[in-house]
């Protein structure tokens, strides 16, 4: 499938890792556990331990992905909350 195929994925073109790393660095390592409670995330949690687990893991990887999703679309609703604050202020 091309890119063109999958206009309305919104992980095409996002690796695993990618998508761990950008949770961590938004979540932190303890709350990620929390959201996703999986061993990898809250004992002795790293990049790689996590990407073993999670593409041995179907469940478990669904539930990241899931997460990664609802965070992207809540990040961009806030976005769009401030654009229209501003604007207003504008006026």
């Amino acid at each position: 499938m091309t890119s063109q195929e999958q206009p309305r994925n919104p992980l095409h073109g996002l690796t695993l890792e990618r998508i761990v790393t950008d949770l961590v660095d938004y979540y932190g390592w303890r709350e990620l556990g929390r959201r996703v409670p999986v061993r990898c995330f809250n004992l002795d949690p790293s990049i790689s331990s996590s990407l073993k687990f999670l593409r041995k893991t179907p469940w478990a990887r669904e539930q990241v992905e899931q997460l990664y999703v609802q965070t992207q679309r809540a990040d961009e609703r806030e976005q769009q909350r401030r654009a229209r604050r501003t604007e207003r202020s504008e006026d």
